[in-house]
């Protein structure tokens, strides 16, 4: 995959200008390599990126037609719009091994889905070295062999490319299932009663005096 980019002499706060027109500020940079500033049309970047992603390998090609093999290592987004500010490309030679992280694509449906159970993703990448020539685009792991809780897929179970090391422990678990969680219902305990309720329920009877009649004297208040 080809991009074609251009040499960028507007810097600092200038290239929101850039942006105005679709073109987005880009550097590019390689080991023992300087850094240069480039412009990249947007609706070429977008199309590339969809396919490419960071782990392809691209060509920039620039004004005198040379080819710069390169990752695309970084895209900033804007935090509100996602528009995209600035994207950094890497550099790289074509006979020198390079660390990176290639993504896992789950593929197929898990029996287990259908059982009732619960397949946990613990893993979305495995860290590799190769030549860049020999890097894949990403990793599948096929989910129609888990049926039952306890049964995983490790790193170790996958096929992997000739010309590929795999950095990720092998025992590390990729995907598992596991029982799906009962739903425990508990009796809801009674209300606790108010405060005036409760001293209603403390406080002892009043005792009544039962009434006498006429034979009840009433005393005269004092003067």
């Amino acid at each position: 995959m080809d991009l074609q980019v251009k040499n960028r002499t507007v810097l600092g706060k200038k290239v929101r200008g850039l942006r105005r027109t679709d073109i987005i500020p880009a550097e590019v940079f390689g080991r023992d390599l300087q850094n240069r500033h480039l412009s990249v049309p947007k609706k070429d970047f977008v199309k590339i990126y969809k396919k490419a992603g960071e782990h392809t390998i691209i060509n920039l090609i620039d004004e005198q037609g040379k080819k710069i093999p390169a990752l695309i290592s970084d895209v900033i987004l804007h935090p509100l719009s996602d528009e995209i500010l600035t994207i950094d490309f890497h550099q790289i030679r074509m006979d020198e091994k390079i660390q990176t992280k290639i993504p896992i694509e789950f593929k197929g449906e898990a029996p287990a889905i259908k059982g009732g159970f619960v397949l946990v993703n613990v893993l979305d990448e495995l860290e590799i070295e190769a030549l860049p020539s020999d890097i894949p685009h990403n990793f599948e792991v096929d989910l129609t062999a888990l049926e039952n809780p306890g049964q995983s897929i490790a790193v170790r179970d996958l096929e992997i490319p000739r010309g590929v090391k795999i950095l990720t422990p092998g025992e590390t678990v990729i995907v598992t299932v596991t029982e799906k969680a009962k739903e425990e219902v508990e009796a809801a305990p009674p209300p606790a009663p108010t405060a005036g309720a409760a001293e209603a329920q403390t406080a002892p009877a009043a005792q009544t005096t039962p009434s006498r009649g006429n034979d009840q004297e009433i005393s005269p208040p004092h003067q």
